[in-house]
């Protein structure tokens, strides 16, 4: 077997580098060991009298020229390798005792600076290890590494004990080695401590001590571990990731972000609102309640009503004790003594603090989303990275490591998908037939989207103008079935519509699926806002209008729940086992990223707009999405196949946070102030009874602030000119526009940056070739030249 290549550099040292012996890893070193070989090599062409000349290409000698082996590899002389073993990266990282003796430079220039005498008082230059005074070679003998070993151990224990062991951590070794040189380190004091002696009750109290510690975290990391492992998407999400690609595993995480989203609107809520009004109930209502049947859990009517579920439970007094004598209007007074816990106050300020809260924490998702999925990366050594850089050497499971493998060859089939996509290229004809084919299936997508506006706002008008009776509660489901029929036959138009566009980026046709079922989505939406806070309070001032809108908004959710469902069942299940037994290709169903992840927007826009009128809808979003989760993760292992043309999801988090934020949230929050600020709340139930608006509960605050004292004068103050000044609210929202747009250019300039340099890398890579193709046109001469030499003085002796 042939043995490795030795390289071998005897450089000799100046006297500039007596005091000094810096680390090989140092940059500017590294520049400079390769600046002072130049220096050598061109005194030593000086001497010989030859001359760095521009050649022509192609001309013998030239470094333009390069000689290829028998295995397609470079041949260079026996100089230039001796210049290519001389460089830095060739002489760093090789061998153990490369890194035993680097450590131990560390080690010395610690000492130097702590003041301690060094091992050099001791042990002459000529003994301690220096990159450039031994040979390094790819296999160092046994005999050599254990003398750099026993050095860097006396440069050790020269070190405190901090210092010891953080550059024993640091170290590139393995944990035997790491033990081994920790051990011979160890002064004997330290030894003796370890050993048990005459002091045996301290000894056994600090060994007792260590084993109570140590007991505390193997606790505290085994309750970390079971939590994690009752996550629903511990293993989940890597088979997926690694079976279907970072397309369809780009839905799962937007669920589970939804998820987290939720949790944070529920718990303030929980705390400030519904715990609180649980704890101190209202009086009853005279006569008896309704009784549950069942169907309350589809409509959210019946027993559900008169519940912590809706608006209408919620009273307007203090909650520690019953009310006093009611004011004129209705306004409930609390008796002296009273808790001064104002319920329609609180309820105003979680509303609004929750919501913020989760604006707050949208808007950093969305932009750490999008500094992960824009972040600027080479493209060129991609495929290498993925290849060689990948995997976990941690694994040591069987199932993670095979998770692992489906994983990187996902990632490849993407990799490889997204480059052939870029290598393809459509003439001028194509380009305006795709053109034409696209603006006609809009034009038809738009109709639809009119079409199911229209009927909805038809059926809304038809539902007001027929009451339901108090025995018919099923009729109230009509409008939600409605609309979930129409939500659920467009996006299977758009799918059949959008067969005959030729598309040929898969990245490209989920975008636009994503766009058209999103115009759908929001005209709906949209409708159904005017019908519930522009004709459903019309019709229903007499009445608690609020308690109607959020039972509307629950039968919404719900249905919609029950619609997903059902179309997984029939458009997955089914549609595989019909495919199965009626064709022989038994091809199954793709996974429709754009119309499931459309579903979870819908549903999410739909939790934030009746938050208001149900505080713990966001408790039944949550639940939703769990069974969401399974039902979706299940169906997808059993019925679905991966894409047919794999695809790199990476912008598709950062799209789904962003449709999140600006047409669903920034909705919810239009909806949701219109109603605080411009609609009248009913007069017979709810915490802003016998207010003008739910914004008076705040304006009412303020002015029992003034009344009480001029110690809280500066409250009002702050109401009136930081709340009511329209001015302030203006110069924070360009304020916050100013930031996203710098935010923007920063990160566009980032972009710039990383070009350049990686252009500059580039260059300087050229600029090594090219140097060091130079220098072996420099050898080339120089050996020319002593050939001749030697043939002449050959000639003459001959003659």
């Amino acid at each position: 077997m042939a043995q490795p290549l030795a390289f071998v550099l005897d450089v000799p040292e100046t006297p500039g580098d007596q005091g000094q012996e810096l680390s090989p890893y140092d940059e500017s070193e590294v520049h400079d060991s390769f600046h002072q070989l130049i220096q050598e090599q061109s005194r030593w062409v000086a001497e010989e009298g030859l001359e760095l000349q521009e050649r022509e290409p192609g001309a013998p000698g030239s470094g333009h020229e390069t000689l290829l082996g028998p295995e397609g590899g470079p041949v260079h002389s026996a100089a230039t390798l001796r210049i290519l073993a001389s460089m830095p990266s060739r002489t760093i990282g090789r061998s153990r005792g490369a890194i035993i003796s680097q450590y131990y430079n560390r080690t010395m220039q610690l000492r130097r600076r702590s003041g301690r005498p060094l091992l050099g008082d001791v042990v002459t230059r000529s003994a301690r290890p220096s990159i450039r005074l031994y040979d390094l070679e790819l296999d160092p003998a046994a005999q050599k590494e254990e003398e750099k070993r026993n050095l860097l151990v006396k440069e050790l224990q020269g070190l405190s004990a901090a210092h010891r062991d953080h550059m024993l951590r640091g170290m590139p070794l393995s944990l035997a080695e790491k033990r081994s040189l920790r051990e011979k380190s160890q002064s004997p004091r330290g030894k003796r401590r370890g050993q048990p002696g005459r002091g045996g009750l301290l000894s056994c109290c600090s060994r007792l001590g260590d084993a109570c510690v140590l007991a505390l975290h193997s606790l505290g990391l085994a309750l970390l571990s079971g939590l994690h492992a009752l996550t629903p998407w511990r293993y989940a999400l890597k088979r997926i990731g690694g079976q279907f690609g970072s397309s369809v595993l780009s839905y799962f995480l937007f669920l589970k972000t939804l998820v987290a989203f939720n949790a944070l609107l529920l718990l303030p809520l929980l705390a400030f609102v519904v715990g609180v009004q649980a704890a101190f109930p209202p009086d009853p209502s005279p006569g008896p309640g309704p009784g549950c049947t069942g169907l309350e859990l589809l409509t959210g009517a019946g027993c559900f009503t008169h519940t912590v579920m809706y608006y209408g439970y919620y009273t307007n007094a203090t909650l520690n004790q019953p009310c006093g004598h009611p004011l004129q209007g209705g306004q409930c007074r609390p008796r002296a003594g009273g808790l001064p816990y104002n319920m329609p106050l609180a309820y105003l300020f979680t509303v609004g603090v929750a919501f913020f809260i989760t604006c707050i924490t949208l808007v950093y998702s969305m932009a750490h989303a999008f500094g992960e999925s824009y972040r600027v990366g080479s493209t060129s050594g991609v495929h290498a990275i993925t290849v060689f850089c990948s995997w976990d050497y941690k694994v040591t499971q069987k199932r993670a490591s095979r998770l692992q493998q489906d994983n990187i060859r996902t990632r490849l089939k993407e990799l490889l998908a997204e480059w052939q996509l870029r290598q393809r290229a459509r003439s001028v004809c194509g380009r305006l037939r795709q053109v034409a084919v696209l603006g006609l299936v809009w034009l038809l997508c738009l109709a639809t989207v009119l079409g199911c506006a229209a009927a909805v706002h038809a059926f809304s008008e038809l539902m007001l103008q027929g009451p339901v009776a108090a025995g018919q509660e099923v009729a109230l489901l009509a409008l939600p079935l409605v609309v979930c029929l129409l939500n659920l036959g467009a996006p299977y138009l758009y799918r059949g519509l959008a067969a005959l566009e030729p598309h040929d980026s898969p990245v490209l046709e989920v975008y636009v699926a994503i766009g058209r079922n999103l115009i759908l989505k929001m005209a709906t939406l949209g409708v159904l806002c005017y019908h519930w806070l522009g004709r459903r309070v019309g019709a229903l001032q007499d009445q608690c209008w609020e308690d109607v809108v959020g039972q509307e908004l629950y039968r919404f959710v719900v249905l919609d729940l029950l619609f997903v469902l059902l179309d997984t069942l029939f458009g997955e299940l089914v549609w595989r086992v019909i495919s199965e037994k009626t064709t022989k290709t038994r091809r199954k169903p793709e996974f429709d990223i754009a119309r499931n992840v459309l579903e979870l927007i819908y549903g999410q826009t739909l939790t934030w707009l009746g938050v208001l009128f149900s505080p713990l809808l966001p408790a039944v979003q949550i639940l939703k999405l769990l069974l969401l989760f399974h039902v979706k993760k299940t169906s997808l292992l059993a019925n679905c196949q991966a894409p047919r043309r794999p695809w790199l999801a990476s912008h598709m988090s950062t799209v789904f946070l962003s449709l999140l934020c600006f047409p669903a949230f920034l909705g919810a929050a239009v909806f949701l102030c219109y109603a605080v600020w411009q609609v009248k709340p009913s007069s017979v139930c709810g915490p802003f009874r016998s207010l003008d608006t739910m914004y008076g509960a705040g304006t009412a605050w303020v002015r029992h602030l003034e009344a009480a004292g001029p110690r809280l004068s500066w409250l009002p103050w702050l109401h009136r000119h930081l709340v009511e000044n329209t001015f302030v609210i203006f110069l924070l929202s360009a304020l916050l526009l100013a930031v996203i747009y710098f935010n923007i250019q920063v990160v566009r300039g980032q972009r710039k940056v990383i070009c350049l340099l990686k252009e500059q890398i580039s260059h300087e890579g050229e600029d090594k070739i090219f140097l060091i193709n130079k220098l072996h046109s420099v050898y080339e001469r120089k050996e020319r030249g002593q050939r001749s030499r030697c043939a002449g003085r050959s000639g003459k002796e001959e003659s």
